[in-house]
């Protein structure tokens, strides 16, 4: 589990975070070594213990989707996970995911052939046989996770700390903020187009991504007892847009 406690550190707002979860305490190596470029700035780290900058500003990238400004969110997304994936001049902390780990629960999962579980584990292992670069990535990228830091502006936080191939960091958006947004008629053929544009990503690299995500997504929520009805309808939308390519 993790404890959030919003402090003070040298007269200026912080956060504590203590988190005891493997995956977040790679998180806090990561965001020591973006060194608060793309990501929130970090104070002090010590075991267990992350003290970082505090996000006050007031704009939210949730609230710009919901009142239809998904495109903007979407361009801020992108250009905060460019920022991220841009070189850096000291050596990676050794503590990454490899992205065989991460997509374990989709590659493990045992399923019938034909499913989309199937098709997404069959389209990550192209993948990752194949990957285009070999990048230092939040692995958890979506509107929840960048927060306006006010003059510093859109910040990342609370990375996962991957390694692998940088368009898999685009693929988490599709899900994302909420059902009704990412589920909403020809939102993923829309999404695939801008992300493609921003970034110059191919838009079929892209998408496959997008089913392979969407399969762990699910596998996750399989194995959470909770309903993986969005990452599915994602993933099907994804499949449909690539076989018309």
């Amino acid at each position: 589990g993790q404890t959030l406690l919003p402090v003070r550190y040298r007269n200026q707002p912080a956060m504590l975070k203590i988190s005891t979860a493997p995956e977040e305490q790679n998180g806090a190596h990561v965001m020591v070594w973006w060194d608060g470029i793309g990501a929130a700035s970090i104070f002090a780290h010590d075991g267990d213990a992350l003290l970082l900058e505090r996000a006050t500003g007031e704009r939210d990238l949730v609230a710009m989707s919901r009142a239809g400004q998904d495109d903007e969110a979407i361009r801020i997304l992108v250009a905060v996970a460019q920022a991220l994936h841009a070189p850096r001049p000291t050596p990676a902390p050794p503590t990454l995911m490899p992205m065989a780990i991460r997509f374990r629960a989709l590659l493990e999962h045992a399923s019938l052939p034909g499913d989309f579980y199937d098709c997404a584990a069959t389209t990550v292992r192209k993948l990752l046989a194949n990957p285009l670069d070999r990048t230092i990535l939040h692995g958890d990228i979506q509107h929840y996770n960048i927060l306006d830091f006010g003059d510093r502006g859109w910040l990342m936080i609370d990375p996962k700390g991957v390694l692998g191939e940088s368009t898999f960091d685009f693929a988490n958006i599709f899900c994302n903020p909420l059902d009704e947004i990412a589920l909403s008629p020809g939102r993923v053929a829309h999404r695939a187009d801008l992300i493609a544009e921003l970034t110059g990503i191919d838009r079929t690299r892209l998408l496959q991504w997008v089913v392979a995500y969407c399969g762990l997504s699910a596998c996750w929520h399989l194995e959470d007892g909770t309903d993986p009805t969005c990452p599915l309808t994602v993933g099907k939308a994804a499949l449909a847009e690539l076989a018309r390519t």
